[in-house]
């Protein structure tokens, strides 16, 4: 009798130590793998086991892959395989000695900085001097960037004289992380000018929305010859724009002389969105102001910034506390219209544009009709990556 109270102790000892499989731990592990982060994580790799597949069969230093491997690695923290996914992909272009595959700088292409975000936390993490030459190449490319009269950065260099508000995303947080990591402060002046500028230039007076683009030259078709704005408002642009506010904000130092004016700027376009908010769906249109006009559509990718920026930016008291219980709103809305549970355990998101842009050739005019004739995906990098740090702000 004695020694089978002796095992039943042992047992008590095995199953309560820490680390050990307690219960605690169990019903913590069930519960992140019920988030709707880490389902759409798991939903990712799943399809893909690298992040290089995704773009198949093109391999590019791209800025919406680069952007899921971002979102991705901040669930690192619940299990290091979700960094390794990102870390694998950043490793494949950049080089030993500091060089980065198919990344040439003098392309002047605003969007190959945005991978550049990852390769900070990859020389964070590790110190390694590759990493450290491959964030001083993209800063390099921004030192001599061409710029519009004005001082704004040109879109790319085969977009000359615009601003596109696409662009703010892509280089204004990097280079704020830079600015504060690497005591480089003067660039925190530029990001600011460049947030303040682009507000400038794209903004309808009336409905405090922004345009998609604006062109110094008026030169485009697509521009307005007084304004140089782009004719319609885009739901995308402006979340890229909105999210470039808030995580600018992580890095701006408290006693800037623009950090004001930047939050004042999130404001005001968080309410212009409001109002342009869906009242049935809770969610919002490809072009924003056409509510229910024939062929515009709910589109998943802008739905999914907004609920980023409202849940960030109300954490980090730059929006009023309501913004997150309305992110919280979207957030539902999204479950609800755009996300499909498949037989097999994945999920998809549905009814998200795959690109929209101006110029180029074919010829974009920038029309509403070419706005809602670009083609719809499912399970585009561009809503899937907003879709997980949007829940990773709310604890979804």
């Amino acid at each position: 009798m004695k020694y089978l109270i002796f095992a039943f102790a042992a047992l008590f000892l095995v199953m309560t130590a820490p680390g050990c499989g307690s219960s605690s731990e169990a019903n913590k592990n069930n519960e992140n793998e019920e988030k709707w982060s880490i389902r759409m994580a798991n939903s990712v790799m799943a399809r893909h086991d690298s992040l290089l597949a995704m773009d198949a069969p093109k391999v590019r230093w791209q800025y919406d892959v680069s952007f899921v491997g971002e979102a991705i690695d901040k669930l690192g923290g619940v299990d290091p395989k979700y960094s390794e996914y990102m870390e694998t992909f950043i490793d494949y272009f950049v080089q030993e000695d500091g060089s980065v595959k198919h990344y040439k700088p003098t392309d002047y292409n605003i969007d190959r900085i945005k991978p550049a975000k990852n390769v900070i936390t990859l020389y964070k993490r590790t110190g390694e001097q590759k990493y450290r030459d491959a964030i001083e190449m993209h800063v390099e490319q921004m030192r001599h960037h061409p710029k519009t009269e004005s001082g704004g950065f040109w879109h790319k260099k085969i977009y000359p004289n615009q601003i596109w508000l696409d662009g703010l995303y892509m280089a204004s947080p990097f280079l704020a992380q830079y600015a504060k990591e690497f005591n480089e402060p003067e660039w925190f002046d530029e990001v600011t000018h460049e947030i303040k500028l682009a507000y400038e230039v794209t903004l309808d007076e009336e409905t405090g929305l922004l345009y998609h683009a604006y062109d110094e030259s008026r030169e485009q078709r697509w521009s307005d010859p007084e304004t140089g704005q782009s004719p319609h408002f885009w739901s995308r642009a402006t979340g890229w724009y909105m999210m470039a506010l808030v995580d600018v904000l992580d890095f701006l130092p408290k006693n800037h002389p623009d950090r004001d004016s930047v939050i004042t700027i999130l404001n005001n376009v968080s309410e212009a969105v409001l109002k342009v908010r869906d009242p049935e769906t809770g969610l919002w249109y490809q072009v924003l102001d056409h509510l229910g006009a024939e062929g515009n559509y709910i589109e998943g990718s802008g739905s999914a910034m907004f609920a980023y920026t409202f849940a960030k930016g109300a954490k980090n008291g730059y929006l009023d506390d309501t913004y997150y219980d309305m992110a919280n709103d979207i957030f539902d809305a999204i479950l609800e219209h755009l996300i499909v549970e498949e037989e097999n355990g994945l999920i998809t998101m549905t009814d998200i544009c795959g690109a929209c842009g101006l110029g180029g050739n074919p010829y974009r005019d920038g029309s509403y009709e070419y706005y809602i004739t670009e083609k719809v995906y499912d399970n585009d990098p561009k809503g899937v990556a907003p879709f997980i740090i949007a829940a990773i702000e709310l604890d979804r």
